[in-house]
């Protein structure tokens, strides 16, 4: 378990040996443990240097397992500081090409084969955005989209800003809904398109990943990574403007049953401009289809509006001038 921290099978049995035992002797250990006497020691020195063991007052000194989860903690924290050390290491060394070099048309695309790799590199780069990431999603996936995005939720933890663009049918899946929620909870900001014209992830605005083919049987088995450049400036406008244009949606809603009247109806229309289908809608505020249907029509007819569209734009602007003259008074 602990190996992706560079702990060593053998230095993980010891650790976890003494787990399970009151604290030991050094005498004691080897016994339970039937290592030699000399590579015990050299054991025992790395997790002390890890700060998986310590060594109890008193004679004789015994030897006791730190806390796992403030063990692993601090082996977290220690390879976060390697991984920003090899950053800035890579950012030196790349400082030492030739300005000539630093450019090449060569480098500044690469092309990922199949759905494993590509996950792999979604991933390693959501992990290592540091200040920013932008999303543009919609349907089909590589990974389990009904699946908490737990890259995500450890960004979002650290600080780190995250743009979300989804196209309706990304929210009608199941499950969806329940984890766009979690996100934009957990603060995300997210938005919804209805032409969102491919998927892209831009990490710091220095590295993007989208796919390769148009072709939806093909999206997620080959993907290009493009790095900084022109093509990436480009990329990174392209979100800008559908971002501008699109609508904004909020988090988990209240249940249907507690809402009040003024804030269903908003978040109705809200949904329905998002270009969700009635079903999804009904389903995201509880309620069924034809009393969907029987609230949009009841909406429409107290706005003078003659379609769905218009009733959307006339709601906002009412329920926009409400909140200004709150604001006034507040």
């Amino acid at each position: 378990m602990l190996e992706a921290f560079g702990v060593a099978e053998i230095d993980e049995d010891v650790y976890r040996l003494l787990l399970r035992h009151p604290p030991l002797t050094r005498e004691g250990l080897a016994a339970r443990s039937g290592l030699p006497a000399g590579e015990l020691g050299t054991v025992l020195a790395r997790l002390e240097d890890l700060g998986l063991v310590n060594l109890l007052p008193g004679r004789p000194v015994r030897l006791a397992a730190a806390r796992p989860d403030m063990a692993v903690e601090l082996l977290a924290t220690r390879w976060q500081e390697r991984v920003t050390s090899a950053r800035a290491a890579a950012r030196a060394l790349l400082a030492e090409l030739p300005v000539d070099r630093r450019h090449r048309p060569e480098d500044q695309v690469e092309i990922l084969f199949g759905r494993d790799a590509i996950a792999a590199r979604f991933d390693q780069l959501q992990r290592a955005a540091a200040t920013e990431l932008l999303v543009l999603d919609r349907p089909p996936y590589a990974q389990e989209p009904a699946e908490p995005n737990h890259a995500e939720l450890d960004l979002l933890a650290r600080g780190v800003k995250v743009r979300g663009l989804y196209a309706p049918e990304a929210l009608e899946l199941p499950g969806a809904f329940e984890t766009f929620g979690q996100m934009v909870a957990a603060g995300e900001e997210a938005r919804v398109h209805v032409d969102l014209p491919l998927k892209l992830a831009i990490a710091d605005r220095a590295t993007a990943i989208l796919p390769f083919s148009r072709d939806e049987r093909e999206m997620v088995d080959s993907a290009f990574v493009i790095h900084t450049g022109n093509l990436l400036d480009a990329l990174v406008r392209l979100f800008e403007l559908l971002w501008d244009v699109a609508v904004p949606l909020p988090g988990t809603p209240e249940p249907a049953a507690t809402a009040s009247e003024d804030w269903l109806d908003q978040q109705l229309l809200t949904l329905l401009a998002a270009g969700l289908k009635d079903e999804a809608v009904a389903r995201q505020l509880g309620i069924s289809v034809r009393t969907l249907n029987r609230r949009v029509s009841d909406l429409m007819q107290r706005l003078g509006a003659r379609t769905r569209f218009q009733a959307g734009l006339k709601a906002a602007e009412l329920w926009e001038g409400a909140g200004d003259a709150g604001d006034e008074r507040g």
